[in-house]
């Protein structure tokens, strides 16, 4: 079959690999019909270093089961699926928990252990505790949207629990990628009263405004800090949803945070440091946040995507075949396209 390998740095091609197959009796073997190119795909692409065999890249997908392990009960063969970034069991203290990407018997896709699904099918690990049966059929016009739950709507929506968004509050969402335009649509859906989106491309700004952003904050570093301190009586927000992963980015989310207010990280972080602690720290700031367990988020979603009560599959504004996945990483790279949707 066919893949999308990460060589290194810029280095990404499609090879002909091994054929996915079943190895454990819990899993199940997926034909990929729909998969994406993620935010978090282009750290590697701007930093990781050449190896010969490099990585199958991946973890967005919608596809087909083709096959089921003999221990599989919840999902069969023909059932149209939607598979978030992690594997998980569904059952371990966590899962039940709500915290599926600290699974004790999961992990992630797209690794070195486990190849991505950017490919024409892939392998799923934990396959009654990971995928979610779709009730539409394969070519549904929804599919854009239906593909962000494996990722960028859950992780959108995690920030937002994370940062405590509920009626009334104010929020702001730090990045105006995929991830922080979903956050605005999360952040409208649980309620805020003023949105704040901390960005500057002009296309994603006016698809944050669609989405329900109520403020727009172009500034940088101090003068964003005190661009949104004007927006909110000098008070700052009571919710920020951090959806970039940088030290300045953080450093922003902090600062905008009004005192007793929380920030929700998703982004993954470059830094092994929190910047801004003690000022966090003396204005009583919650933070946390990480992976979002999309797994747990696709029954509370679901439904508003069907209903057409949110659209977050518009952040795709790019589609592109297998082939072309090499030059999808480089649009993304390069701010052409905010997020690209893989067809088979």
């Amino acid at each position: 079959m066919h893949a999308t390998v990460m060589l290194g740095a810029g280095d990404v091609h499609i090879e002909t690999v091994p054929d996915a197959r079943l190895v454990e009796p819990t899993d199940a073997l997926v034909v990929v019909t729909r998969a994406a190119i993620c935010g978090s795909d282009l750290w590697p692409y701007k930093t990781m270093e050449y190896s010969e065999t490099g990585r199958r890249m991946g973890h967005e997908a919608i596809g087909v089961v083709q096959a089921v392990g003999a221990d599989v009960r919840s999902v069969r063969v023909g059932n149209l699926v939607v598979m978030p970034f992690a594997y998980s069991d569904g059952t371990c203290v966590f899962c039940r928990e709500g915290l599926h990407t600290s699974c004790i018997h999961g992990g992630f896709f797209g690794t070195v252990d486990i190849p991505g699904a950017q490919a024409e099918a892939v392998r799923v690990p934990q396959a009654d505790g990971t995928l979610f049966v779709l009730p539409v059929g394969a070519d549904d016009a929804l599919m854009p949207s239906l593909l962000t739950l494996s990722d960028v709507m859950g992780t959108g929506h995690h920030a937002a629990v994370v940062a405590k968004v509920g009626p009334g509050k104010t929020a702001a969402v730090v990045g105006d990628g995929a991830v922080g335009l979903c956050g605005v649509i999360a952040a409208r859906r649980l309620g805020a009263e003023q949105i704040i989106i901390l960005g500057r491309h002009p296309d994603r700004i006016a698809l944050a405004r669609e989405f329900g952003a109520t403020d727009v904050v172009s500034e940088r570093g101090d003068e964003a800090v005190e661009r949104v301190r004007e927006l909110t009586g000098g008070l700052g927000v009571h919710a920020v949803l951090e959806c970039v992963g940088l030290e300045q980015s953080m450093r922003t989310a902090l600062g905008i945070a009004r005192p007793g207010g929380a920030v929700g990280r998703v982004g993954v972080p470059q830094d092994e440091t929190l910047p801004a602690s003690q000022p966090a720290f003396y204005n009583n700031v919650t933070v946390g946040g990480g992976p979002a367990p999309c797994r747990a988020y696709i029954a509370e979603l679901l439904p508003d995507v069907l209903e057409g009560l949110i659209e977050p599959g518009r952040v795709f504004d790019r589609v592109v075949r297998l082939d072309e996945v090499p030059d999808g990483y480089r649009a993304m790279n390069e701010r052409e396209a905010i997020k690209v949707l893989i067809e088979f």
